[in-house]
């Protein structure tokens, strides 16, 4: 009770940022446009300037990459082939399966950097940021290919490569790698400003968070939503650390990979889906879902991790 209770003491708050979010933008204060201004303002500037800071200065292994590559791979590839496992079972259309997948494996950027930091401390940033650098990618080609194949959009390897290429949050953890490879680094006071602007990130991402949840009516979908938010919220971290246990990683790479798999989807599932002819209704409805029961199952796996790995 004593790992709980210091959990839910670092994580209510959080929530409690989620839920101000979603109240606010219920209220339609301070206005319907302004929410899209925020999140993008977040996306390519306050978040990139925390993985770049985050991987700048720490202090790297390059002997762990291959090691925490394979690990995030593994886990994908098997939380993948499990929604696909679903498909025969839950009678769904190309869109609404391709949602189904970006519910399955998606994580919220922005809820998993504001978890580790409140549970692990600052000292967790440098293998968070390594962890996105290396799922981020990995997860947007995934999501491209299925959403090619069975919604109604198509798209093309030059179309996702510029899509990659052009991800602030990729940019931000290959611009924090070089520097710290080649040695370059940070001056004192870059970085002092980089961690500033990224100390405002957190906040405002969660916040953001909550303005984009939209609930409607799910009942008609309940089936897709309980199973995509199973194979996420519980079974997808089961898998990452047990993964984690056969390639042999850290404890805190094995705690950042397991809350990384246990986050609920993200928002950019959303836009993607709308993109490339998913169902964009039907992930809205999960990634609301998600993120409210996340509150309970995101307790629980941090509590379990905590007791066992310290």
């Amino acid at each position: 009770m004593t790992h709980l209770s210091a959990i839910l003491a670092a994580l209510v708050p959080l929530f409690g940022l989620i839920l101000l979010g979603a109240m606010l933008a219920r209220a339609r204060f301070p206005g319907e446009d302004f929410w899209p201004g925020l999140e993008r303002f977040i996306y390519f500037v306050l978040f990139p300037a925390l993985l770049i800071e985050g991987l700048a200065t720490a202090q790297l292994d390059p002997g762990r990459i291959a090691p925490v590559l394979a690990a995030v791979l593994a886990t994908l590839v098997i939380g993948s082939a499990l929604v696909f496992l679903l498909k025969p079972l839950i009678p769904l259309n190309g869109p609404a399966f391709s949602s189904l997948y970006q519910g399955g494996i998606r994580f919220n950027t922005y809820l998993g950097i504001a978890v580790v930091i409140a549970v692990f401390g600052d000292e967790a940033m440098a293998v968070t940021a390594l962890t996105i650098a290396l799922m981020i990618p990995l997860i947007n080609v995934f999501c491209v290919l299925v959403l090619s194949r069975y919604a109604e959009a198509q798209s093309s390897w030059r179309l996702l490569g510029r899509s990659l290429a052009q991800n602030p949050l990729i940019l931000g953890c290959v611009i924090g790698l070089l520097l710290n490879t080649s040695g370059i680094g940070l001056h004192d006071w870059l970085a002092s400003g980089l961690e500033t602007a990224g100390s405002a990130a957190v906040p405002l991402g969660l916040i953001s968070v909550g303005a984009g949840l939209k609930l409607g009516r799910w009942q008609s979908e309940a089936a897709p939503i309980l199973a995509g938010s199973l194979i996420k919220l519980i079974i997808l971290p089961v898998i990452a650390w047990w993964i984690a246990g056969v390639m042999a990683l850290g404890t805190l790479e094995t705690q950042v990979l397991v809350v990384f798999a246990a986050l609920p989807t993200a928002t950019s599932a959303y836009i993607l889906a709308r993109q490339m002819g998913g169902d964009h209704a039907l992930i809205a409805r999960m990634l609301t879902i998600q993120t409210a029961a996340a509150a309970i199952s995101l307790p629980l796996v941090l509590a379990l991790l905590t007791s066992q790995l310290g």
